[in-house]
């Protein structure tokens, strides 16, 4: 059995292509491992930049393919951000975003690890050109 936990999903980059403001495609088995994680039992809210009109068009899309998120950029349903008040940081057991350290995984290996299978396939790291690199 899994552990349920709240995972906060990055849009841009990782449920879909980056190619902010506008929509990319969706990145490989991206709505299947998040239905298949819904399924067991895990609460998604959707963790992103995007606010305003471009928020709604990227709530739309992931509702055109199958997912409702427990709570959109807050850490549960119809929570308030005032900014006065408290920091935008959401709670979450989990955040799965492409700008993770090490770069984004793949959801492949998102659900493999959530699971639980024991089985943690070796990770490749793809190596960029930069200011860090040699």
């Amino acid at each position: 059995m899994i552990d349920s936990k709240i995972i906060a999903v990055d849009f841009d980059g990782t449920i879909v292509e980056d190619k902010y403001p506008a929509i990319g495609k969706p990145m490989m088995f991206a709505f299947e491992t998040l239905k298949m994680m819904q399924k067991d039992g895990h609460r998604l809210i959707l963790w992103t930049f995007r606010a305003g009109r471009k928020l709604d068009e990227a709530v739309e899309f992931c509702k055109e393919n199958g997912i409702e998120f427990y709570a959109v950029n807050g850490s549960f349903e119809d929570e308030e951000f005032d900014a006065a008040k408290m920091s935008r940081k959401i709670h979450a057991d989990l955040f799965i975003d492409d700008r993770n350290f090490g770069g984004f995984p793949g959801w492949g290996e998102i659900y493999q690890e959530l699971s639980g299978d024991g089985k943690r396939p070796e990770r490749v790291v793809k190596k960029k050109k930069g200011f860090f690199r040699r």
